[in-house]
C-alpha cells in the first residue's frame, strides 16, 4: 500500500507527480528545487539553493512522520558539477551522523533554470 505525502511547507508538485510517497516504512521525496514554498521564489547561489531544497525536503518528511535523520539515500543534481564542493559544504550540516549513501550528478538542464536538485529516500 502507497500513500501521497503532500504539505504547504514545501512547494507544490510542478507536474504529474508527488512530492512524497509513502510506501511501507519507506518514504521516497521526489527531487526538490530550491523554491520557497510562501514566496515562489529560488535564491540564486548553489550554497542557498542546496539548504532550501534539503529544508523542502525536511518539511515533506515531517509531513509523512519522518525526519532527516532518518535519510537512507540521496540523490543531488548538479547544473555545474564544479559547484560540488559548495553544495558539499552546505548538505554535510543537514547530515551529522550517519550520514546516508548519495550519488551526485551533473546534469545540463535542472527544471526552472535551478542549479541543484535533490531527491531522499528515508525511513519511518
Amino acid at each position: 500500500m502507497k500513500s501521497v505525502i503532500a504539505t504547504t511547507a514545501a512547494p507544490a508538485a510542478i507536474g504529474p507527480y508527488s512530492q512524497g510517497i509513502v510506501a511501507g516504512d519507506l518514504v521516497f521525496v521526489s527531487g526538490q528545487l530550491p523554491i520557497d514554498a510562501a514566496s515562489g521564489t529560488m535564491p540564486a547561489d548553489v550554497s542557498a539553493q542546496t539548504a532550501l531544497s534539503l529544508k523542502n525536503i525536511a518539511a515533506i518528511l515531517e509531513a509523512a512522520g519522518s525526519s532527516m535523520d532518518k535519510v537512507v539515500k540521496t540523490t543531488v543534481f548538479l547544473k555545474d558539477m564544479d559547484s560540488f564542493s559548495e553544495m558539499n559544504t552546505v548538505y554535510q550540516t543537514f547530515f551529522t551522523e550517519a550520514t546516508p549513501a548519495r550519488c551526485a550528478v551533473e546534469a545540463s538542464r535542472l527544471p526552472k533554470g535551478a542549479s541543484v536538485e535533490i531527491e531522499a529516500i528515508a525511513m519511518l
